[in-house]
């Protein structure tokens, strides 16, 4: 907590998108600990996004498809927060904000947990991990799971919830 502010008071996080018909086969599966992304079976293209969109974003073809992503990914860029006064950030204080790029291609805005901010590395292989938000959401929404990463050497030696081999992912066509 930095020293010279008060503590932030917990509130309901309203920083989490509603789950729509559109998403929420992404966000049931990140609640079984499975990260979706999207890819494009357009002849030529096969370009694979993150966040979820109803289109490609490099060739605008509607033939998307949900696939399961390996859960493996590389730091790209990050900064560890010390100050913030909106909530629900300011009760958690430090926390590292990322970029990684999924194994896959994408690039995708997270958090690295589990590691120290001088053990970062741009590069340094990461494993996903879901934050089960239950209770810090607005009175009347369902619980979910958002996918944050930690450092696969944690991973390995079991100290994440990760998840090494996907379950399929049958059945999340469009």
């Amino acid at each position: 907590m930095h020293a010279n502010r008060p503590p932030v008071p917990a509130v309901p996080r309203s920083d989490v998108p509603e789950a729509d018909v559109f998403t929420l086969p992404y966000w049931e599966a990140a609640d079984r600990g499975l990260l979706l992304i999207r890819r494009c079976r357009a002849a030529g293209c096969g370009q694979a996004h993150h966040y979820p969109r109803e289109f490609c974003p490099r060739c605008w073809s509607e033939d998307v498809v949900w696939e399961a992503a390996s859960g493996r990914a590389e730091l790209y860029t990050w900064s560890v927060v010390h100050v913030n006064d909106l909530p629900p950030f300011g009760g958690r204080l430090p926390y590292t904000a990322a970029v990684v790029d999924l194994a896959e291609g994408p690039r995708m805005m997270t958090e690295i947990v589990g590691c120290e901010e001088g053990e970062l590395r741009i590069g340094m292989p990461l494993t996903v991990t879901f934050r089960r938000l239950e209770g810090a959401l607005p009175a009347g929404r369902p619980p979910l799971s958002v996918p944050v990463f930690t450092p696969a050497q944690a991973s390995a030696q079991g100290q994440s919830s990760s998840v090494d081999q996907p379950p399929s992912a049958e059945g999340l066509r469009r």
